[in-house]
């Protein structure tokens, strides 16, 4: 038995038109080509996962990544047309803004407590510099920790931060 190689039917040797479809079979008494299977199914992306519209140079994941280097590229993501439809470039951008906002404010109140606490003589000075070294790691790893989560695409919502970003990236 021959198949169409058209719609993969079985067609009877000799057989001029495919029974099903309609379409000639173009040799007569000889076997069409056997149908390729269809193509694998690619696993389906996480919930949280929008993509990105095909004009979009970036990958979302790679747009949300690069918005939590500085505030600028947040901003750029937020007026570029292809990132400011998607839900997931502008949630990590908003959230971005507000991380940047609270890493200034933060070493605002850290100097005024550090200036008072200097008042105590030799071990003020100690947990001053305690306090401004776990400042900056916790800085560092929380920056770190958004940087691999907008990358494997999940929206990771820091407490306060992340519900405004949220709110701001709307639904």
């Amino acid at each position: 038995m021959a198949f169409c190689a058209n719609c993969g039917s079985q067609v009877a040797d000799g057989a001029g038109f495919c029974p099903n479809c309609g379409k000639a079979t173009g040799q007569t008494g000889a076997a069409a080509p056997p149908v390729p299977p269809p193509p694998a199914q690619q696993a389906a992306p996480p919930p949280n996962y929008q993509a990105a519209p095909a004009a979009a140079p970036l990958a979302d994941n790679i747009a949300g990544m690069l918005a939590y280097f500085t505030f600028i590229p947040a901003i750029i993501f937020l007026v570029l047309e292809p990132y400011n439809r998607n839900r997931f470039v502008r949630f990590h951008a908003f959230q971005s803004l507000f991380f940047t906002v609270a890493a200034v404010i933060v070493p605002i109140a850290l100097s005024i407590l550090s200036f008072m606490i200097h008042l105590v003589p030799v071990i003020g000075w100690i947990i001053s510099a305690i306090l401004w070294t776990v400042y900056d790691l916790g800085f560092f790893i929380v920056w770190l920790l958004l940087v691999i989560k907008a990358y494997q695409h999940e929206m990771f919502k820091l407490p306060i931060i992340g519900d405004m970003a949220e709110q701001q990236a709307g639904s």
